[in-house]
């Protein structure tokens, strides 16, 4: 039993010694851990609730954009980019209020929204559409190099035929026909690559297919 004992306490000795040695190391990392696991549960609360503040800021944008409401909606868009502007409703926001503006004749606050999203939204595709639709009015508006400057980023596969279009239709207006044929050219060829649709979206994609082909052709120069 002396033996026993004696085993004990110099096993506790022992553990006494690597406390000494270690203990202040151990308890800051049990801080650490506990802190970021209440860090973590805490961020996720923040982040659920700045959604649902956002989600419910854009619930009253598409009414108010169903009511025509330019300046309602104007107003609403602003307050989600400005206080949740890391949320994808930032970005859906500024897009919709654009719409409403456009709508209403208000081109400079649609480019302003439009301007944002493109350049703020968290969502790569939102980014692509808003940049679309800001180079359509800037065509309109014959601004030509701010909307080739706008075109200068590459967008995701998906939009590469569409920026191309739009890239011609600038360089076109600007009495550029060979570089203007040669943008068309680059928004045929992935849809020439892209597998047969069936239905209505083959109708739909061979329809584009065949109104690019026309304002390249429309261009003259060899096919």
């Amino acid at each position: 039993m002396a033996v026993y004992d004696l085993e004990e306490q110099e096993q506790l000795d022992e553990l006494k010694t690597w406390w000494k040695q270690h203990g202040n190391r151990v308890t800051t990392l049990a801080v650490v851990v506990a802190l970021a696991a209440v860090g973590w549960q805490g961020w996720n609360w923040w982040q659920r609730n700045q959604s649902a503040q956002a989600s419910a800021l854009y619930m009253g944008l598409e009414k108010a954009a169903g009511e025509r409401d330019a300046k309602r909606a104007r107003e609403l868009a602003g307050e989600l980019i400005d206080k949740f502007p890391r949320t994808a409703y930032a970005g859906m926001g500024a897009l919709l209020s654009a719409r409403v503006q456009m709508d209403g004749s208000d081109a400079k606050n649609a480019k302003l929204q439009l301007q944002w999203a493109a350049e703020n939204s968290r969502d790569e595709a939102l980014r692509d559409l808003a940049r679309l639709r800001l180079v359509a009015l800037l065509i309109d508006e014959k601004a030509y190099d701010e909307a080739l400057k706008q075109l200068a980023v590459e967008p995701s596969p998906a939009f590469a035929p569409r920026y191309a279009e739009l890239k011609g239709d600038a360089l076109a207006a600007q009495g550029k026909p060979v570089e203007a044929r040669a943008a068309y050219d680059a928004a045929l060829s992935p849809l020439e690559k892209q597998p047969r649709r069936q239905g209505e979206a083959a109708a739909l994609q061979e329809a584009y297919r065949e109104m690019l082909q026309t304002k390249r052709d429309s261009l003259g120069g060899a096919k």
